[in-house]
C-alpha cells in the first residue's frame, strides 16, 4: 500500500474533484487495488493551474493540515471589466473606461496586504443553508455572501510594467496568503479601489504549504504510472507534508507507547508540533507541553521501511 504525496501540476479545465479520481485511475491500472485512500490538500478552481497537493494512503490524514497551510498565487487581471464568477466563465455584468497607471496599483497595495476583511464570490463552493453558494447562484438566487477575515501575508506586481505613468489593461500579480483567502474577490477589490472594475483571466498556484512547483508533475506524467512507469518516480514521502515542523525521534519503546495512544513524559524539547519518527518511519504528529508528549495524528507506517 502506497503512503505520501503526488504533487501534481493541475491543467486548467481538469477539477481537484476529476484530479483525485485521474490518481485513484492510474494507482488501479497500476496494480495497486481500489482500497487506497486518496485526497486532496486545497481545491483549486477548474480555470486555475498549478500545485494541487494529492495524499496517498496515511498521508490522507495530513490534507486538513495543507487546507489551512498558506498558499501562493500568480494572477492576471484584467481592468475595464467584471463578470459575475469573477473570472472567464462569467458574463460581464459591469464595465469602466478607467486603466490604472503602474504607479496607482502600488499606491493600493497597502490596503490589501496584512490582516483584511473580503467578500468571497457569490459563484464559489462556501455552503449557506447547506447549498453550494455557487448552485445558489446558478439557480437565481439572491445570494449574500458575508464578510471574513483573511490575511495576506505579500502581494506585488509581477514582471515590473514598463512605465509607471502608462495606462494599463492587464496586471499580473504575486500573492501569497492564508487559508480562506479568494483570489478573484482580491482582484475585484483591488480593481474597485482603483475606480475601476477586473476580470481574472490568469490564476496559477506556485506553492501550497511545503509544496511547490519544482516538485510537481504534469497530468502525462501521472498517466505513464498507470502505463508501468514506477510509482516511485513520483511519490513523495509522508514526512514531505511535515517539513514545516521540526522531528522527534524515538527509541522503540517510546515508540511503541505512542502507537498505543499513550503519553510520554520527560522529554527534552521546547513545547510545540513535532513529527515522531523511529529512524526514518513518522510514528504521529505529536503535540508536545511541558514534556509531555501526546498523540495528535497517528501513523499506521510501523512496518514500512523507507
Amino acid at each position: 500500500m502506497p503512503h505520501g504525496w503526488i504533487i501534481l501540476d493541475k491543467p486548467v479545465g481538469l477539477g481537484s474533484t476529476q484530479a483525485v479520481a485521474a490518481v485513484k485511475r492510474n494507482l488501479r491500472e497500476a496494480g495497486y487495488g481500489k482500497k487506497v485512500k486518496v485526497g486532496h490538500g486545497g481545491t483549486l478552481d477548474p480555470l486555475a493551474s498549478g500545485v494541487l497537493p494529492i495524499a496517498i494512503g496515511e498521508a490522507t490524514k495530513l490534507t486538513g493540515r495543507m487546507l489551512d497551510a498558506s498558499k501562493t498565487y500568480l494572477f492576471t487581471v484584467r481592468f475595464g471589466e467584471e463578470t459575475d464568477t469573477l473570472d472567464l466563465e462569467g458574463k460581464v455584468i459591469a464595465t469602466s473606461e478607467v486603466r490604472p497607471t503602474k504607479a496607482q496599483i502600488e499606491a493600493v497595495l497597502a490596503r490589501f496586504t496584512g490582516d483584511i476583511e473580503q467578500v468571497p464570490p457569490m459563484y464559489s463552493a462556501l455552503k449557506i443553508d447547506g447549498e453550494r453558494a455557487y448552485d445558489l447562484a446558478r439557480a437565481g438566487v439572491d445570494v449574500e455572501m458575508k464578510s471574513r477575515s483573511v490575511t495576506i501575508h505579500a502581494l506585488q506586481i509581477l514582471p515590473e510594467p514598463p512605465s509607471s505613468g502608462e495606462d494599463l489593461d492587464y496586471v499580473t500579480f504575486l500573492a501569497k496568503v492564508s487559508k480562506g483567502t479568494y483570489i478573484r474577490s482580491l482582484a475585484r477589490d483591488i480593481a474597485q479601489a482603483l475606480g475601476s472594475c477586473g476580470t481574472v483571466t490568469m490564476l496559477r498556484r506556485s506553492q501550497a504549504g511545503p509544496f511547490d512547483l519544482s516538485g510537481s508533475i504534469s497530468l502525462d506524467k501521472l498517466n505513464e504510472t498507470g502505463k508501468g512507469a514506477p510509482l516511485e518516480q513520483i511519490l513523495l514521502p509522508l514526512e514531505a507534508g511535515l517539513d514545516d515542523i521540526p522531528a522527534i525521534d524515538l527509541d522503540p519503546e517510546q515508540a511503541r507507547a505512542v502507537r498505543q495512544g499513550r503519553v510520554l513524559t520527560g522529554m527534552p524539547h521546547e513545547d510545540g508540533l513535532y513529527c515522531a519518527k523511529e529512524g526514518l518511519v513518522p510514528v504521529a504528529l505529536v503535540e508536545l507541553s511541558d514534556g509531555n508528549v501526546r498523540v495528535s495524528r497517528g501513523f499506521n507506517l510501523s512496518d514500512v521501511a523507507e
